[in-house]
């Protein structure tokens, strides 16, 4: 048929020799639009997953961020992170470690005590309350130094020191003492006089005085003993001013700070023994 002959009303094909195209099934263009467009879509979902499967399987170089610093940096300094081999950030990892401190060794000397603390005290005893020597109660006590074992406690002009005693009586009465339950704290000692006074620091020297029944009194007149060895040997120390002892020098009796040194420790070490008179 003609390109040209007009088309006949659709309800009426047999007329004019026309018949419609049978063919073709209706819609073919369509659907092959539609099939073509389906295909290119999922081509496209493959190509992506594909493409970030294979990045996630490479290791992230990610930029640093930066990571304020809360403790260890003060007025909110900013560092940044640097990235590990395993892809995490650790914070602060580019900040130099700090340098060890210097230790002192075992044969640099000891300093001495420093001012506003308190001093030092001497390493503690073996001995046991129940091991350590009791001085005779019968007639008194007689408290000699070990560093002079020919001079012992004698109460002079007011004062003590250490004096060689002879053979007078008046003499030997002034190195005798009685022991006695400590004025401040019982589990310490006090030290009296034949004549009933009391020894006692003040201006932190050793002298004989009458009890006033004051609170500083009492403490000023209590020493606290720590035993070196089952022999007797031991220092006193003042109750009301704790790493202070009482040791001699220049044979007076004193209440000086604790040294770590040998001469203050002969200085400070005594012996109770029976009563000279």
């Amino acid at each position: 048929m003609s390109d040209s002959k007009s088309r006949p009303p659709q309800d009426r094909p047999w007329e004019s020799d026309w018949a419609p195209d049978t063919t073709r099934a209706p819609g073919t263009r369509r659907l092959w639009l539609a099939g073509t467009l389906a295909l290119a879509t999922i081509t496209a979902c493959v190509t992506a997953i594909t493409v970030m499967d294979r990045e996630s399987g490479e290791p992230e170089s990610r930029a640093a961020e930066p990571t304020t610093l809360s403790g260890s940096a003060p007025g909110g300094l900013i560092s940044f992170a640097t990235p590990s081999e395993d892809g995490t950030e650790k914070p602060g990892a580019d900040r130099a470690e700090p340098s060890p401190t210097p230790s002192t060794g075992a044969s640099s000397a000891s300093p001495g005590p420093k001012p506003g603390k308190e001093a030092p005290k001497p390493p503690k005893t073996s001995a046991t309350p129940s091991k350590q020597p009791k001085p005779p109660s019968t007639h008194g006590i007689s408290i000699r130094s070990v560093n002079f074992p020919e001079r012992y406690w004698r109460v002079r002009d007011g004062s003590v020191r250490l004096d060689q005693i002879g053979s007078g009586s008046e003499q030997r009465e002034d190195a005798t003492f009685q022991r006695v339950a400590g004025l401040a704290d019982s589990s310490c000692y006090s030290f009296t006089t034949a004549d009933g006074r009391y020894l006692r620091h003040r201006s932190f020297v050793l002298v004989a005085n009458t009890n006033d029944g004051s609170s500083l009194f009492r403490k000023d007149a209590t020493f606290c003993p720590h035993y070196w060895s089952a022999s007797g040997t031991l220092t006193l120390e003042s109750v009301n001013y704790p790493g202070r002892f009482l040791r001699h020098r220049d044979f007076q009796l004193r209440l000086d700070p604790y040294e770590n040194s040998r001469l203050y420790q002969s200085d400070a070490s005594f012996q109770l023994v029976a009563g000279l008179d």
